[in-house]
């Protein structure tokens, strides 16, 4: 049996295992094969050397064991929006604490958004942020870098050059790019670097200073709405423009059945498009805002319920691709005001799984569905080697006990900010092992 310190030291995050590493008696399940079969899995040199039936207690010579007591083995999951205050807004999260909080969440891989001060919009602030990463972090960090010069959707940012400092993708962040034709020839550039634009769906004009979702709700609790069109238009002028350029184009995060239907339309006619959902929009609704509780107040806003299990049908049919925590610390000072006034946004790393596993027992998703598109789908869409159990991949690999009730408390998560919508919420599944190319970077209990 291994002993794991409850947190590797952040120097040895990404050096490999001294000796080889099998995890035996687990519950192998691959959703990118459709693997789900015990048995074992053996890790030496920070990749997978081998898995199946034969990987028992003592079979491989020279080799510590874990044994996994009939858990689940997985891929570790691959979040594609988090937003971290490195630079400029560390007292909110670095990439340090960021990265704690991946790995309590069973979370191997985090793509940054360029939300940062400044904008990471230049090749020295990628290369910042990678050689950062190194130092401190304890899981994979990518940077993905602004479509459009600080943010502001006037002029495109030098794609090319970003994409070979490291850039894995192009995003605007929490805006959309309003001019059409910028939006065009982005997409244009991207597709002759085989980029990925990811994007954010609202038309500002249209969303005005609303707040939360518009309707019934929100009339009774006296807020300005946000409808449903402000997100469906900008997709819906996204894939003209897509079917104008070729591009690859992926629509950060929908959030209603109108937006998904303009998705399963686009996919339909083969067209190079798919898109994200955060746990939040699968697992809450406007009704959770209760009596005006900010930690529910997120962008896009929480939606109806028939919104929410529109959503949770599109990951169950595979319409929607990738699930993604939407971290986003925010302070007390920027959370404990009055509703209007509050910012957005909800930390996730460490919640993600919990609440995703919510669906999996109540039998909406299965759990390969699930795990797909919290692993396999946005490796296989960021081109990165992870996501799989297969002989030869990195070992990023989650150990999950996906029965284990337990409670969330706010005091207790490991991101520098506490804005959880999930605060005493109690959860089914947990991981309790995380390793990252093949070194446990955290370790229940």
């Amino acid at each position: 049996m291994i002993v794991m310190d409850n947190e590797a030291e952040p120097e040895t995050a990404h050096r490999p295992h001294r000796k080889p590493l099998a995890l035996v008696n687990a519950r192998l399940v691959d959703p990118a094969s459709g693997l789900d079969a015990f048995g074992g899995l053996l890790i030496a040199n920070g990749a997978i050397a081998d898995l199946g039936m034969h990987i028992t207690e003592g079979s491989i010579e020279g080799a510590e064991s874990l044994d996994c007591g009939g858990r689940t083995v997985a891929p570790g999951l691959i979040d594609m929006m988090v937003f971290c205050g490195e630079p400029g807004h560390e007292h909110r999260e670095t990439l340090a604490t960021a990265s704690r909080a991946a790995a309590a969440g069973g979370v191997t891989t985090i793509c940054c958004m360029p939300n940062t001060d400044p904008v990471i919009d230049d090749v020295a602030l990628v290369d910042f942020v990678l050689r950062r990463a190194r130092d401190t972090a304890l899981v994979h960090v990518h940077p993905m870098a602004a479509m459009t010069r600080d943010l502001m959707g006037e002029d495109m940012a030098e794609l090319g050059l970003l994409r070979d400092a490291g850039a894995i993708a192009f995003t605007n962040g929490k805006t959309s790019v309003a001019n059409a034709k910028l939006m065009r020839n982005v997409l244009s550039y991207a597709k002759d670097y085989g980029a990925l634009i990811v994007h954010h769906l609202e038309d500002a004009d249209l969303a005005q200073d609303g707040v939360m979702n518009e309707g019934e709700v929100a009339t009774r609790l006296g807020l300005r709405g946000i409808p449903t069109e402000a997100e469906t238009m900008m997709l819906d002028r996204d894939i003209r423009l897509v079917e104008l350029t070729g591009g690859r184009y992926h629509a950060a995060q929908i959030s209603c059945r109108a937006s998904l239907e303009v998705i399963q339309a686009a996919k339909a006619r083969g067209l190079p498009v798919t898109c994200g959902v955060s746990i939040n929009h699968l697992t809450l609704n406007e009704n959770d805002i209760g009596s005006y509780r900010t930690f529910f107040k997120m962008t896009p806003p929480l939606r109806s319920e028939e919104d929410r299990q529109a959503m949770v049908e599109g990951v169950a049919s595979g319409d929607i691709d990738v699930i993604v925590s939407a971290h986003d610390p925010r302070g007390a000072e920027g959370k404990r005001r009055p509703f209007a006034e509050a910012n957005d946004g909800a930390v996730g790393l460490e919640t993600m799984l919990g609440a995703g596993l919510r669906l999996f027992h109540n039998g909406e998703i299965t759990l390969h569905r699930l795990l797909n598109a919290l692993s396999a789908r946005p490796a296989e869409l960021l081109g990165l080697a992870g996501g799989r159990l297969v002989k030869g991949a990195p070992a990023d690999l989650a150990l999950i006990d996906l029965e284990m009730p337990w409670t969330v408390a706010r005091e207790d998560l490991r991101s520098k900010s506490k804005n959880t919508p999930f605060d005493e919420a109690r959860f089914e599944g947990r991981a309790l092992v995380t390793f990252v190319a093949g070194r446990p970077v955290y370790h229940y209990g």
